[in-house]
């Protein structure tokens, strides 16, 4: 039985501290929040309740495989249903599209609104990102990945390598194979699933529509935030010991690896074994000084930060006509959002993308009223200072201006607004300039290597967004995963 302490308690510790527990573990966990759940937040206010992170799960069998694997069902503690549509697109022309849940009735839904041909070119896209799935679902995003050798060791065939193609951008794939640009903002928005640009992120993010299209997109009733709860009861059921307000500002090594972590208040936590599940640039550039980190620190110095977000929290009065749980409202220049975040003078997107998560869920707002997540993609703290006298507010401003101007006014029915900023999730996460993701996927290189799950240092090992295989709650489970089999049993 080893000694583990787990550095965070966002969803990836705490999945890596449930399987490793249940392995005969003993499980420490240090968090320096007061709560668990790292960035699957809540706000609770007034009767409203909103999540202030993921506001959508696909792969949902992760977590049911995960709650089997360490105890009982997962549909024991939670309600998990679909959402129809998935989302509801608004396009610059004013037009308008509802993504099915259900995959048969996707070509439908695109004939209708934009026409036999786009619906068939639609398909085929997706058609090849299924064989990118087949690809890299289980060999690569299920199994530790450590460099270019393992992801050649992982394939079958130099074909395979063709296949996944990582020269070839997303926003190529779109000009070469959609003709409706519509489509093509539609495929181009995927890239911001994992913080990063169409134009440089590689094609194979094309398996993101193919994922939330073939298993479909969910929602847990009450809010996504009772899966982090239903996860840390079942931690709290295995034994797992939590220690709240703790800050870890050290991971502490010898020749032969970790031998713990070092505490705010000077207090040295011994440990056998160490998994962070905080940003990997924090862990590398401010927690380990071991010279074994210097390659790892030296890629995430060349890497680019992904994308952060504005958010406003909307307490409504009222119901809103034609209800949608999630909706898009695009701008007119999508590439001009992309300049904004992550050309030479970063800058907030002065029209933006805006992503509206609207539950019609009696459980999150009092009766009659509604509780609205807004969020834009916003460059990181730092790159831009949010922390500026009334930046946060003019800018909340705008969004609402910007809402209104695509058939979306709201002003007249707030009851009250929250404004959260790159630099809040950089304060209240710990994660890096307030990265959503850590690392962007612009590029080859940091799309498909990750920093490792195992680190260069014996006994270290990384969970998490910022870890391989990436970010979103199906991927930070699946790390939890690879570690608790790289850690093996007790």
């Amino acid at each position: 039985m080893a000694r583990v302490t787990v550095i965070g308690a966002g969803m990836g510790g705490l999945a890596a501290a449930a399987r490793l527990a249940r392995s005969g573990h003993d499980v420490t966990v240090c968090e320096q929040a007061a709560g668990h759940g790292g960035k699957l937040g809540t706000l609770r206010r007034d009767g409203f309740t909103f999540d202030t992170g993921p506001s959508l799960l696909t792969l949902p069998h992760v977590y049911r495989d995960l709650f089997a694997a360490t105890g009982a069902p997962l549909d024991d503690l939670v309600e998990i249903v679909p959402v129809e549509p998935t989302c509801r697109y608004r396009f610059p022309d004013g037009s308008e599209l509802d993504m099915p849940h259900a995959e048969e009735q996707v070509e439908a839904a695109l004939t209708r609104a934009f026409g036999p041909e786009a619906a068939r070119q639609w398909r085929a896209v997706l058609t090849g990102a299924e064989r990118l799935w087949d690809l890299v679902g289980e060999p690569v995003l299920q199994n530790p990945l450590g460099g270019v050798r393992d992801l050649v060791r992982r394939s079958a065939s130099v074909r395979d390598l063709m296949a996944i193609a990582p020269w070839r951008t997303l926003r190529t794939v779109g000009e070469r194979r959609l003709t409706d640009p519509r489509l093509r903002m539609l495929l181009d928005r995927y890239a911001t699933y994992s913080g990063s640009d169409p134009r440089r992120t590689p094609a194979l993010m094309t398996v993101v529509p193919f994922i939330e299209q073939r298993f479909g997109g969910w929602y847990v009733r009450g809010g996504l935030r009772r899966l982090g709860d239903a996860l840390f009861g079942r931690c709290a059921d295995l034994g797992v010991r939590f220690r709240f307000g703790t800050t870890v500002t050290a991971v502490e090594t010898g020749a032969g690896g970790v031998t713990g972590v070092r505490l705010a208040d000077g207090e040295l936590q011994r440990a056998d074994v160490v998994v962070s599940d905080v940003d990997a640039e924090h862990l590398y550039g401010e927690l380990l000084a071991d010279r074994r980190s210097r390659r790892p620190r030296r890629m995430l110095r060349k890497a680019q930060p992904s994308l952060s977000g504005f958010v406003l929290l909307l307490a409504l009065r009222g119901r809103t006509p034609g209800p949608a749980h999630h909706r898009v409202l695009f701008p007119a220049d999508y590439d001009a959002e992309f300049d904004a975040i992550f050309g030479r003078r970063p800058r907030p997107v002065p029209d933006p993308t805006v992503y509206v998560c609207a539950p019609d869920d009696p459980a999150v707002a009092p009766e009659g009223d509604e509780a609205w997540f807004v969020l834009v993609n916003a460059p990181r703290q730092g790159d831009v200072d949010w922390t500026a006298p009334g930046l946060a507010d003019s800018y909340a401003d705008r969004v609402l201006r910007v809402m209104a101007d695509r058939g979306l006014d709201v002003r007249h029915r707030m009851r009250w607004r929250e404004v959260r900023t790159p630099a809040d999730w950089a304060r209240d996460t710990g994660a890096v300039g307030g990265s959503i993701y850590g690392s962007s996927s612009n590029g080859p290189r940091t799309a498909l290597l990750r920093p490792a799950n195992r680190a260069p240092v014996p006994g270290l090992f990384l969970v998490g967004g910022s870890a391989h295989p990436g970010g979103g709650l199906p991927l930070v489970a699946m790390s939890a995963q690879i570690v608790a089999r790289l850690v093996g049993p007790a």
